[in-house]
């Protein structure tokens, strides 16, 4: 007896073996083959390499982030939609495979979503596979089309009825919405608005797209900028955005761009009525933001953030603060000459030379040696108090009165606060 029992186990094996083969190599025959014989159930679970996880998905924490998973349990159907062979995935399905099974996280159409195959949604969904099913991570289908190559299948996936507003069942709570805008799909986003996408739905945080866009714009590890993040925004904005919702820290769309000291979308969002005075939880409006990360930002242009705060009116630094404003930028000469000339006058106190390290000083000698005369006690050129009285008649319309004015355009220049790289 114990030795049929040991026939029966390796004939099981053998058959479990020819199954898998079948599935690899999308011999859909044998596959058909072997399961009119009715030896072997058509949900077997196989354990099978997945280095990238395709087939998996977990709850966050549910492994140490030292360890890499390589392998994954899947059916024949999860198998065969990662492949892509249409062929086995009919006949799997003819002989009643489960189609919203999730033997490790995600179920054959979040497979579909993952490497963008719109054959295969279109056969998942005609035989009834859950377009709003969550994985175990808490995604829907729509958030795993996340490339521009899956662009056709959000479209397949909408038209044939996935909730396009459905957030995430985690903590995040993010729309597909918030997906192609951190993600950076410009394609997605335009679709998933004239499809009924609430443009200003918010997640977990009360970020909204247009929030979270601007926070991913820059990419912190190559300290690149994103023109697709950019057009996302602009879309955003023409579709009618809030361009001053606030998360749950109060922040504003605007401070996520002064975070990331990016000048292109900072104007964007001031020519489309950005506060440039909004504080957050804590007090700080943008200007503080970008006083935080000048340093920072290697690919940034900050004396061009600083003028556009303050040329749509943002409130200086308080003076007996401005050696912070030294400390912060010593290495950009240009942001410190745009600060500084937004004053009548401002004196210099014995903080500020302590606050430039020897080396950038002289590096920059002779700039920080203009900007400690004209801020001694003497009274700075007419030229500038001029410009400063101008400024103060014009306040928050700097930006849109002073290029209107009949004046050549060096000094509309000049009025606008561009770095001359000298002190009047």
């Amino acid at each position: 007896m114990d030795k049929d029992v040991s026939c029966r186990s390796v004939s099981n094996h053998t058959l479990k073996k020819r199954f898998l083969q079948a599935l690899k190599s999308n011999d859909f025959v044998t596959l058909e083959n072997i399961l009119e014989q009715g030896k072997i159930d058509v949900d077997t679970v196989f354990e099978v390499e997945d280095e990238n996880l395709v087939l998996a998905s977990y709850k966050p924490g549910y492994w140490l982030p030292s360890y890499k998973l390589t392998s994954s349990w899947a059916t024949g159907l999860h198998i065969a939609v990662m492949m892509g062979y249409l062929e086995s995935i009919l006949v799997l399905l003819q002989h009643h495979a489960s189609i919203n099974s999730q033997p490790n996280g995600k179920t054959p159409l979040h497979v579909a979503c993952e490497v963008g195959n719109i054959d295969c949604i279109k056969i998942l969904a005609g035989h009834k596979a859950k377009l709003n099913s969550f994985s175990v991570s808490g995604l829907a289908p729509l958030h795993y089309c996340t490339t521009r190559e899956s662009i056709d299948c959000a479209k397949e996936l909408v038209w044939s009825g996935a909730n396009i507003n459905l957030p995430t069942n985690n903590q995040m709570e993010e729309s597909p919405l918030h997906t192609a805008c951190r993600i950076g799909v410009p394609e997605l986003v335009a679709f998933y608005v004239n499809q009924g996408a609430y443009v200003d739905s918010v997640n977990a945080s009360l970020e909204t797209p247009l929030a979270t866009a601007a926070y991913w714009t820059l990419n912190i590890k190559e300290q690149k900028y994103s023109t697709r993040h950019h057009v996302i925004c602009r879309m955003l904005l023409d579709y009618g955005a809030e361009v001053n919702s606030r998360d749950e820290d109060y922040k504003a769309p605007l401070h996520k761009a002064a975070w990331n000291c990016d000048h292109v979308l900072m104007h964007m969002m001031l020519e489309a009525g950005a506060k440039a005075n909004v504080m957050d939880v804590n007090g700080c409006a943008p200007q503080q933001y970008v006083l935080k990360v000048t340093s920072v930002r290697a690919a940034a242009q900050p004396e061009i953030c600083y003028q556009l705060l303050l040329n749509h009116g943002a409130a200086r630094i308080y003076p007996p603060q401005f050696h912070k404003v030294i400390q912060e930028c010593c290495g950009y000469p240009k942001a410190v000459e745009v600060m500084a000339n937004a004053y009548e006058h401002i004196t210099a106190t014995s903080k500020w030379r302590k606050a430039i390290p020897d080396d950038v000083y002289e590096r920059h000698q002779k700039f920080y040696e203009g900007l400690f005369e004209v801020c001694s006690n003497s009274p700075r050129s007419l030229l500038h108090l001029t410009r400063c009285a101008i400024r103060a008649i014009l306040r928050t319309d700097c930006h849109q009165v002073v290029p209107q004015l009949p004046l050549p355009a060096t000094l509309k220049k000049y009025l606008l606060l561009d770095p001359q790289g000298r002190f009047y």
